[in-house]
C-alpha cells in the first residue's frame, strides 16, 4: 500500500492522536522506514512519554536517525524481536512492519494500544493471517478502521 517507504498522513494522524492520549507513556514503532511515521509520533509525544523505533534495514535506519536528529526518538537498527521485548511493556505500539503479531501483543501493557496499518479494506478475517492474529486474539479487543478508501488499520487494546 505504501511500497514500504513511508506511512500515509491519515495513519500518521491516527497514531499521533493515540500517542497524545498517553502522557508519560512508553511508545514503540516497528518498522521505522525513513522516519515519516516516527516524526509524527515524536511531534505528538506528551510530557514524560518515551519513544523507541526499530528498523531492520541499515540504510533506512540511518536515514531515519538523520531525519529524527533532535527529536524525542530513539532509533534502533535491527530486528524488533531483538530490541523491544526487554523494553516492554509499552502503552502503544505502531506495527508499521514486521510479523509475529502474537509476539507484538506480548509487548503491550494492560490497556496498551496496538495499531497495524497497510491492510487492504474489505478482506475477510478468515484466511488473512494478520487479521486472524489481531482480530481473533482473546488478549485484545480489536477493530478494523478504514483510514482511506484504499487502506485499513487494525486498532487493538490489550485486555487487563
Amino acid at each position: 500500500m505504501t511500497a514500504g517507504s513511508y506511512s500515509i498522513p491519515e495513519v500518521q494522524r491516527l497514531v499521533a492522536t493515540l500517542v497524545a492520549s498517553k502522557p508519560g507513556g512508553r511508545i514503540a514503532e516497528i518498522g521505522t522506514s525513513y522516519g515519516d511515521g516516527a516524526a509524527a509520533i515524536a511531534a505528538a509525544l506528551p510530557a514524560g512519554a518515551t519513544f523507541v523505533t526499530v528498523e531492520l534495514d541499515p540504510a533506512r535506519a540511518a536515514a531515519a536517525r538523520e531525519r529524527l536528529a533532535g527529536a524525542a526518538a530513539e532509533v534502533l537498527e535491527g530486528d524488533w524481536r531483538d530490541h523491544l521485548p526487554q523494553r516492554a511493556p509499552f502503552d502503544l505500539v505502531f506495527a508499521d512492519g514486521g510479523v509475529g503479531y502474537d509476539r507484538v501483543i506480548d509487548l503491550l501493557a494492560p490497556g496498551g494500544i496496538l495499531v497495524k496499518d497497510d491492510l487492504t479494506p474489505g478482506r475477510a478475517v478468515a484466511g488473512d493471517a494478520t487479521r486472524e492474529a489481531l482480530l481473533l486474539d482473546p488478549r485484545v479487543e480489536a477493530t478494523e478502521l478504514l483510514v482511506t478508501p484504499a487502506m485499513a488499520c487494525v486498532v487493538a487494546v490489550r485486555r487487563t
